[in-house]
């Protein structure tokens, strides 16, 4: 169902990614990540999320006629245009990734939302509205095995897997527990349940645990996961690594996981110690390696709560973390220091204003001083149409590396 126009398109972009992909620029890039991700010194690796602001540079591109040649064709150009654009530190896979993951619905109940017209606001429809009232439809969670992408395989195969393989991964073991509660009770309900049920909130919290854990003993029985190189740690990070193992048959041990509590920001370090925290370490007991956070502030919990993670390897320093305070804690810890710079600064504005994104950076890298530091701008939904823009920007923060790292 793919013309041999379209054909023809799709090999040439396949040829495009294996080159990126055996450039000594992106084995070297790959052989950074291992010694980042091992927590050895060395420069800070920049990555520039570009997902949230592909609409603006992947459509012009397409030159397939074809609905399906198209979606290929833009899994193609996600696979490589960092580096072609921005020459950040995204690494170029040497082969296709076809997505192998399975689904897990938490207490049985689906998430479903409603969307506004003509924007990505939307809210979700919620189960829970009052923990005592609705605890018995907190069921036992279902497990959907991942769907079959035997015909998708195939095709591609067909098309280039003569040049670029075509591989199955599963990305890393992903846990938001405190996210999950809120796609199916309000924040509010999630926060009053802790002061009016205390005993059924840590009932339900337990529940979920138990729960995950057997959704990773199934992983574990059918050999699903994967991840211990070019795949995805979540946040725009990888899970390149020598410390845990590659081969078949993994743990959820033998393999890096990501967690994040955004959904707490507002409560107490004593009430996140309390509540919360107990059943995220359980949870990341599962892991071999832990990234932890997304854009909540970790600094004022981390002394009681999330530095008592053992195999805790990256913290996020969102903007609104101390970071000086972050810094001091990580310094000599052997936990990567995981800097997450404000959006507003490239993503805001016509133009860049290359003197803020200075000072910005440089305070970031004398906070920093004596970690093992990594940038990931995430969060840019436009760049006003301006590539080059997108460009000096990581241009400006490799030059403030090179000046004060």
């Amino acid at each position: 169902m793919i013309s041999q126009t379209d054909r023809n398109i799709l090999r040439d972009l396949a040829k495009k990614q294996m080159e990126y992909a055996h450039s000594e620029a992106n084995q070297e890039n790959i052989r950074q990540w291992y010694r980042h991700n091992a927590a050895k010194p060395g420069r800070p690796l920049l990555h520039l999320e570009m997902w949230t602001f592909a609409q603006e540079i992947i459509p012009e591109r397409l030159r397939c006629e074809g609905e399906k040649a198209r979606t290929i064709e833009t899994a193609l150009y996600r696979n490589f245009l960092n580096r072609e654009l921005f020459q950040d530190d995204f690494p170029v896979p040497d082969y296709f990734p076809i997505t192998n993951d399975p689904q897990l619905i938490h207490f049985g109940l689906p998430v479903t939302r409603q969307h506004a017209k003509n924007s990505t606001g939307h809210k979700f429809d919620h189960h829970i509205h009052d923990l005592e009232d609705d605890f018995h439809k907190l069921g036992e969670s279902i497990i959907l095995p991942p769907a079959s992408n035997i015909e998708e395989a195939a095709l591609l195969e067909d098309i280039f897997g003569d040049i670029l393989p075509i591989k199955k991964v599963m990305n890393c073991l992903y846990s938001v527990p405190t996210q999950d509660l809120v796609h199916i009770m309000s924040m509010e309900t999630m926060y009053v349940s802790m002061l009016e049920y205390p005993e059924l909130f840590h009932k339900m919290m337990q529940k979920y645990v138990a729960n995950t854990s057997q959704f990773y003993r199934y992983l574990e029985s059918q050999g699903l996961q994967t991840t211990n190189g070019n795949e995805t740690l979540g946040q725009g990070s990888w899970c390149f690594n020598n410390e845990l193992k590659s081969t078949s048959n993994l743990k959820s041990t033998d393999v890096w996981g990501y967690m994040d509590s955004q959904e707490t920001a507002a409560i107490s370090p004593a009430m996140f110690k309390e509540f919360i925290f107990p059943y995220y370490q359980e949870i990341s007991s599962n892991f071999g390696m832990l990234s932890y956070g997304c854009c909540e502030p970790i600094h004022a919990i981390w002394d009681d709560s999330i530095s008592k993670l053992p195999n805790l390897r990256k913290a996020s320093v969102s903007p609104w973390c101390d970071i000086d305070f972050i810094g001091e804690r990580l310094r000599g810890s052997g936990i990567i220091f995981h800097r997450k710079p404000t959006a507003t600064i490239l993503g805001v504005g016509s133009n860049l204003d290359e003197e803020v994104l200075r000072k910005y950076i440089k305070e970031t890298l004398i906070a920093a001083k004596g970690c093992i530091l990594e940038i990931t701008q995430r969060d840019v939904y436009t760049i006003n149409n301006d590539i080059k823009k997108a460009k000096r920007y990581v241009e400006i923060i490799r030059e403030e590396i090179e000046n004060h790292w």
